[in-house]
C-alpha cells in the first residue's frame, strides 16, 4: 500500500505552483495517492494531478489564517495522509498547526524570509522559525535556503533543487513576433516573472530605455501578473521605454524560441523555473548573481550585480554587439542545463524522503 500524501500551498502564481503541478504528476504517475490543498484560485491557473481540496491561504499573514487552519485541520481529518508536504513559509505555518498529531510534516522554502525591522519584522522571523522547528525535514531549494533555514533551528535540512517542466514550443518565432508586433531583425529580450519588487523590473526598464537608441532597437517582453503592474506600466510610459507588459502566458517557451537574449533582474532567487527554462532552450542569459543563480547558472550565462542598471546595460550590449559571444553562450547554457537534475529526479528525490518518514512505499 502506498503512502496518501498532502501537498499544500498558499496564493501561487508562479514557480510554487508549477512545481507542485510537476511534484503531483510525478507522485500520481508512480500510483501514488495525492491531495492538494491551496487556494481555489491557484488551482484554476494551475493543473494539479490528484485530488483538490480548497483551503484559502492568504501570501501574506493575516487574520483569516486562524479560519485556514481550522479548515484544513478538518480537510486532513477527513483524508488521514499518511505525509504533509507543505510548500513555502506561508503553507509551512499553516500545516504546522493544522496537521494530525503523529504525521510528518515536510517543508520546502523557496524563498527567503522577508526582511523587515520592528515588530513586523521579529514576528516574521519568528513564524519562520516556528517552520522551521516544526517540521521532520526541510527542503531548501538553493544553499542558501539550506543554511537560512538550519539558522532558525531546522533539524533536518537538506538541498531538495526545484526542476523545471519540460516545455515544448507550438508555434515558430515569426509567429510569435508577428502577435507582438515586433521586426524580424529586431532584438528580441525575454524576461518572465510575478511583477514583484523581488523581480527588480524597474532596473530593467531603466536600463532599456538606453538600448531604444539602438538600430533596429531591441524590444523587451515581460511576461508575468502581480501587485507592481500600473507602476510598471507608468515607468514605461513616462520613459518611453521599448519593453511590452505581456500579462499571463502559458507559451513561454514560443516566447523563449523567438528570443535572442533571456535577462533576470531579480534581487533574490533560488533556482527560477524562468532561468532553467531559458538555458535548456540555448537562449544567452544575463542574470543577476544572487541567491541560488550562481551554484545554478555557473558559466553558463553572464552574470551582474543586482540593482545595478550599468552593469546590466553592459552584459546586454555585449551580447547584443558580439553575436560570436551570443552564440559561444548559447552553447555553454545548453551544456549547463545538462547537469542539473531532471524532472524526474526532483519527485525521485521528494517520494524518497516521504519513503524514509512514512516506511511506506510512495509510487512504483
Amino acid at each position: 500500500m502506498t503512502a496518501q500524501v498532502a501537498l499544500v500551498l498558499a496564493s501561487s502564481t508562479g514557480g510554487i505552483g508549477r512545481h507542485i503541478e510537476s511534484l503531483s504528476a510525478g507522485l500520481v504517475a508512480r500510483g501514488s495517492r495525492v491531495t492538494v490543498y491551496g487556494p481555489a484560485a491557484t488551482a484554476d491557473r494551475f493543473h494539479f494531478a490528484g485530488d483538490f481540496v480548497p483551503v484559502e491561504i492568504p501570501a501574506s499573514p493575516h487574520l483569516r489564517d486562524a479560519r485556514a487552519v481550522a479548515t484544513l485541520r478538518r480537510a486532513l481529518a477527513a483524508r488521514r495522509p499518511d505525509i504533509v508536504h507543505a510548500h513555502g513559509l506561508r503553507a509551512g505555518l499553516v500545516a504546522g498547526w493544522a496537521r494530525p498529531a503523529g504525521v510528518p510534516l515536510v517543508v520546502t522554502w523557496h524563498n527567503p524570509v522577508p526582511a523587515g525591522s520592528g515588530l513586523r519584522g521579529r514576528l516574521t522571523r519568528t513564524l519562520a522559525t516556528r517552520v522551521a522547528r516544526s517540521a521532520q525535514v526541510t527542503l531548501g531549494a538553493s544553499t542558501d535556503l539550506v543554511e537560512r533555514a538550519t539558522a532558525l533551528g531546522g533539524t533536518d535540512v537538506r538541498l531538495g533543487p526545484v526542476a523545471a517542466p519540460e516545455l515544448v514550443a507550438d508555434r515558430s518565432p515569426a509567429q510569435v513576433r508577428q502577435e507582438l508586433g515586433i521586426d524580424a531583425d529586431a532584438p528580441l529580450i525575454v524576461s518572465v516573472g510575478r511583477l514583484h519588487p523581488q523581480k527588480g523590473y524597474a532596473i530593467l526598464i531603466e536600463a532599456s530605455v538606453r538600448w531604444g537608441t539602438r538600430r533596429p532597437a531591441p524590444v523587451v517582453a515581460i511576461a508575468g501578473t502581480g501587485p507592481l503592474y500600473m507602476t510598471l506600466a507608468s515607468q514605461i510610459s513616462n520613459t518611453r521605454a521599448p519593453v511590452i507588459l505581456l500579462g499571463h502566458r502559458g507559451d513561454v517557451a514560443d516566447l523563449l524560441g523567438a528570443a535572442d537574449l533571456a535577462v533576470v533582474s531579480s534581487v533574490w532567487e533560488a533556482r527560477q523555473l524562468f532561468v532553467q527554462e531559458a538555458m535548456r532552450a540555448g537562449v544567452p542569459l544575463v542574470a543577476t548573481a544572487v541567491g541560488g543563480l550562481p551554484d545554478l547558472i555557473g558559466d553558463g550565462g553572464l552574470m551582474v550585480p543586482p540593482g545595478d542598471v550599468d552593469a546590466l546595460d553592459e552584459a546586454v550590449t555585449r551580447l547584443l554587439d558580439d553575436p560570436k559571444l551570443a552564440a559561444e553562450y548559447r552553447e555553454r547554457s545548453l551544456d549547463r542545463a545538462r547537469q542539473w537534475p531532471s524532472e524526474a529526479q526532483t519527485v525521485d528525490q521528494v517520494a524518497a524522503v516521504y519513503a524514509e518518514l512514512t516506511g511506506l512505499p510512495v509510487g512504483g
